[in-house]
């Protein structure tokens, strides 16, 4: 996903600030794909000059806050229907066992199990989530539906990633 569409797909909800915008990121999205304040102003910028959102109003402090256009919604749309999906994934945990060889058997033990609690307590995290929405906390819109499906393959990846990293301790003190 591009920060371009994840922030057009944001600002279909409704209106939002930078600030606004990076929170709910890292609401549902924060471990997968993280967006960081400097890249998500600088990227809304290139949106505004690019007709793809306006600014809505201007408040305290200097706060905008946007919305996306019918330009905007269209190039959204325009990513989801039309470009390939990359199935990219960059996940440092598996990059890093393929070396594990060079640790020493503690320290390896000692890794794995920080990072089983690592992919245990994220996954309880978006577990409350789930529970959050399911309990309509965030009501039954279209978007939120979406979300719910998001949080889910959320809850299942790092589940999954949990049970592997307490296999791979399992096999470390073989």
């Amino acid at each position: 996903m591009s920060l371009r569409h994840g922030l057009l797909g944001l600002l279909a909800e409704g209106p939002a600030s930078g600030y606004d915008l990076a929170q709910r990121f890292q609401e549902a999205l924060g471990p997968v794909w993280p967006a960081r304040h400097p890249k998500i102003y600088a990227e809304l910028a290139r949106l505004l000059e690019a007709g793809l959102i306006e600014l809505e109003s201007e408040g305290a402090r200097g706060r905008k806050s946007y919305r996306v256009t019918d330009a905007g919604l269209a190039e959204v749309r325009r990513w989801l229907t039309e470009e390939d999906v990359d199935h990219t994934l960059r996940v440092e945990p598996l990059l890093r066992s393929f070396f594990f060889w060079l640790m020493d058997s503690e320290d390896l033990d000692r890794h794995l199990e920080q990072e089983e609690k690592f992919f245990s307590d994220t996954a309880a995290m978006y577990r409350e989530l789930a529970a959050a929405k399911d309990r309509g906390d965030f009501g039954t819109e279209p978007h939120n539906r979406s979300k719910r499906i998001s949080i889910e393959a959320g809850i299942r990846l790092y589940d999954a990633l949990a049970e592997w990293a307490e296999w791979a301790r399992e096999e470390n003190q073989r």
